[in-house]
């Protein structure tokens, strides 16, 4: 089915349905077939998106930048550096002026307030790249693995072990939820996270056939889990606090002993990257034979691709 998005912008999967997602992920795969048939499309021809980083990126730049000139459109990469954001400017006015010479919008950095003022005084389309809050473009991506290796997605069961209230543990939650999955995050109670985001979350899957489970028993929840999820122990921003989470998370590693804690032989593993590897997992495990991480990275572009061609055209 087909939705009419044009001019929406992403900025947390909440904000769309489960069918809006569905869409998006229908798009994604079938721009992803055209990339591997080798046909060419030009559907950003003349057109151009602005990509603002206060947060230095592999995928979601490389994502965002060649799905846009594989179509024909000029991206134009913005640093803090190059641009007055927030600076000598205030957001307000730097989102007026990139809204009069650009037709979409991406911004990765630290505060979800940042991009929610973009959208709110661009006019045109913005997606959020990634904030201390939310990282909806990498949850697509996710998402759309899952279903790769499966075949579906309602039903089938993610169990993210780490920092349970970081925005990669935040943005599963929903994606999980809107799609009728069940989540499980298993993680230290000091990095739960609030009473109202576990009980939205919860209401949130039971209105979609769904299901969502918080415990800090190293390994419990996990069994019949389709995939096992980690991040790195301190996110961009929370370097100072490497030490405490070595502490805090070290039970938590995902490792051969707690991948098997899902008791299913096809359990696939995921991680946003970049990893640091004998850390949040071991090296056995994200290079061995469940590792499913560079498909995940290569569906970040497929999936961002999806998103620009359902708001842009």
């Amino acid at each position: 089915m087909a939705f009419n998005l044009k001019g929406r912008s992403l900025l947390t999967l909440k904000d769309y349905t489960p069918q809006e997602i569905r869409y998006l992920l229908d798009i994604a795969k079938q721009v992803k077939a055209e990339r591997k048939a080798g046909i060419v499309h030009q559907r950003f021809l003349g057109k151009t998106i602005a990509l603002i980083f206060e947060k230095r990126s592999t995928r979601t730049r490389c994502a965002f930048e060649t799905a846009f000139g594989e179509e024909g459109g000029h991206p134009v990469f913005l640093s803090t550096d190059d641009i007055q954001l927030g600076a000598k400017e205030s957001i307000e006015d730097t989102a007026r002026v990139l809204g009069r010479m650009f037709d979409a919008i991406e911004f990765r950095g630290f505060n979800q307030s940042t991009v929610e003022a973009l959208a709110k005084y661009s006019g045109v389309p913005v997606y959020n790249g990634l904030t201390d809050e939310y990282h909806p473009t990498q949850v697509l991506a996710d998402l759309m693995t899952i279903e790769e290796e499966f075949g579906y997605l309602k039903g089938t069961k993610l169990a993210f072990v780490g920092d349970g209230r970081n925005n990669m543990a935040n943005t599963l939650a929903v994606g999980c939820a809107k799609m009728g999955m069940d989540y499980v995050i298993n993680s230290p109670k000091e990095l739960w996270p609030s009473e109202e985001y576990i009980k939205e979350i919860k209401d949130m899957a039971k209105e979609n056939g769904g299901s969502f489970m918080i415990t800090d028993v190293p390994g419990e929840g996990l069994e019949g889990a389709h995939a096992v999820y980690t991040d790195v122990w301190a996110s961009m921003g929370e370097e100072s606090k490497q030490k405490e989470r070595e502490m805090l998370l070290r039970p938590f590693q995902v490792n051969d002993e707690m991948m098997k804690k899902t008791k299913r032989s096809d359990t696939i593993f995921l991680h946003c990257l970049p990893a640091v590897k004998g850390q949040e997992v071991t090296y056995e495990v994200i290079e061995g034979k469940q590792s499913r991480v560079w498909d995940e990275a290569e569906n970040r572009k497929h999936t961002i691709k999806a998103v620009m061609i359902a708001t842009i055209l």
